[in-house]
C-alpha cells in the first residue's frame, strides 16, 4: 500500500479515536460541577431554564405574526421594483383595489401592460392577499383572548402593558412571551437576555467598546428599539424621554442612545409588571 495511503487513514483513526474520547459523558467531571452549583459557587456553573411547552407554544402567534409581515414586506417590495423597472410611478400594489386597476396602467413609453408580467403581478396580490388575511386572523385571535380572560395566565401583563401610550398589543405581547414572564434575577439578567448590553474589550489597562454584545433575543432588541423611538413621541414628559433629551442636547450621538433608551425603557417595564412600578411621567391609558 502507497505510504501516503498509509498515513492518510492513519490520521483519520487518530481523529476518530479523539473525537470519541470527547463525545464520552465525565460522569465524575459533571457530578463536582453540581456540587459546585448546589453550595452556590458564584460562576462555577451556568443552568439554563428550559421553558414548558405551554410556554414556548405561547410565543408562535407572535413570531408567525412577525414573519408573515416579512413576507408581506418583501411581496410589496418585488411588486413595486417590477413597477419601476416600467417607468410607472404612483401606483400603490399594496392596496386591496389595486388589481382591479393593473389593465389599466402603461408604462413610461405609453406602452401596455406586458401580459407575463400582468400575470405575475396578479398572482403577487393574490398571494398579498392570503397574507394580509392571516395577519388578521391572528390578530383578532389575539384580542379575544385578552377579551374572554384579561386576568388569566400572562394576558395580565399584556393588558397592562398596552395600558401604556406608545405601546401597542403586538408589542406587549411579544415583551411578555419573550423576556417579561421569564424569571430573571435582576435588571443585569434582562438586559443582557435582550441583547442590549455593551461588549468591552479589556486588555491590560486598555478598554474600548465593541458595541452591542448581540448575544441575547433578536427579536426582543428590534421590537424594543422601535418602541424606544415611539416612546420619544408618545411620553414626551416621561423621565426616561426627558433624560435622553438632556444627552441629546450635550452632542451625544442619538443612535447610540436611543439603545440607551430602549435598556432603561426594558428594565422600566419589567418592573411594571412584576412589581407594579409605574415608570416615573408615563402615562397610562384608563382602564376600560
Amino acid at each position: 500500500m502507497d505510504a501516503h495511503v498509509i498515513h492518510s487513514t492513519s490520521v483519520a483513526v487518530n481523529r476518530e479515536h479523539r473525537r470519541a474520547k470527547t463525545d464520552r459523558l465525565d460522569t465524575a467531571m459533571l457530578m463536582r460541577v453540581f456540587l459546585g452549583w448546589l453550595r452556590g459557587e458564584r460562576g462555577h456553573c451556568r443552568m439554563v431554564a428550559i421553558p414548558s411547552l405551554a410556554e414556548e407554544d405561547a410565543k408562535r402567534p407572535s413570531r408567525e405574526r412577525e414573519n408573515l409581515v416579512s413576507e408581506k414586506t418583501r411581496i410589496v417590495n418585488r411588486m413595486k421594483g417590477a413597477l419601476a423597472r416600467l417607468g410607472i410611478r404612483g401606483f400603490k400594489p399594496e392596496l386591496r383595489r389595486a388589481p382591479k386597476k393593473l389593465p389599466d396602467l402603461r408604462t413610461s413609453e405609453g406602452q401596455p401592460f406586458p401580459p407575463n408580467m400582468l400575470e405575475e403581478m396578479r398572482r403577487d396580490m393574490a398571494r398579498l392577499a392570503v397574507v394580509r388575511d392571516q395577519i388578521t386572523t391572528i390578530e383578532k385571535a389575539r384580542i379575544a383572548q385578552l377579551e374572554q380572560a384579561p386576568a388569566s395566565g400572562y394576558n395580565a401583563m399584556v393588558v397592562l402593558l398596552a395600558r401604556v401610550i406608545g405601546v401597542g398589543i403586538e408589542t406587549a405581547d411579544m415583551l411578555v412571551h419573550e423576556v417579561l414572564s421569564r424569571n430573571l434575577r435582576d435588571r443585569r439578567a434582562v438586559a443582557r437576555y435582550a441583547g442590549l448590553t455593551g461588549s468591552p474589550d479589556e486588555s491590560g489597562s486598555k478598554r474600548r467598546e465593541k458595541g452591542l454584545a448581540k448575544a441575547g433575543n433578536a427579536r426582543v432588541r428590534r421590537g424594543l428599539i422601535q418602541l424606544a423611538w415611539r416612546f420619544l413621541r408618545f411620553q414626551k414628559n416621561s423621565e426616561l424621554t426627558q433624560w435622553f433629551q438632556a444627552r441629546a442636547a450635550q452632542g451625544a450621538r442619538k443612535t447610540t442612545m436611543i439603545v440607551a433608551l430602549a435598556r432603561k425603557l426594558l428594565i422600566a417595564l419589567w418592573r411594571l409588571v412584576t412589581v407594579g412600578e409605574i415608570p416615573m411621567g408615563v402615562t397610562l391609558r384608563p382602564m376600560n
